[in-house]
């Protein structure tokens, strides 16, 4: 059993800033893969960035050059830096692990991005 505890979302203006934080509960937090998701209102979750276990990281084409995944072990946290931010990255952002047969999501922390 993991448990995933999203917070820093908020609202923000067009070009501003936002951090969110993922903290899970698991002791091998190092050794798993970690993503963020998001969600807007009637459309399906999709993938934002992931990072593995040994920090490699990949990035939505959307988010490219904008967003940055990282993590700290030692506190078992999960961080997207999201700089830049546009009206289209409205939505709830999800952080995920895959860890046997189970995927388990946190409550996940709403971002408005607005004027």
């Amino acid at each position: 059993q993991v448990q995933l505890v999203e917070s820093g979302g908020g609202l923000v203006q067009p070009g501003g800033s936002l951090r969110l934080s993922c903290a899970a509960s698991t002791t091998i937090f190092s050794m798993l893969n970690m993503g963020w998701y998001r969600q807007a209102p009637g459309k399906q979750r999709d993938l934002v960035a992931t990072i593995t276990s040994g920090g490699t990281t990949n990035y939505a084409e959307s988010v490219k050059g904008r967003f940055t995944i990282s993590r700290d072990n030692a506190k078992r946290t999960v961080y997207l830096q999201m700089n830049s931010l546009k009206p289209e990255d409205t939505a709830a952002y999800y952080c995920n692990v895959h860890l046997g047969s189970t995927n388990y999501w946190g409550q996940g922390t709403q971002v408005t991005v607005s004027s």
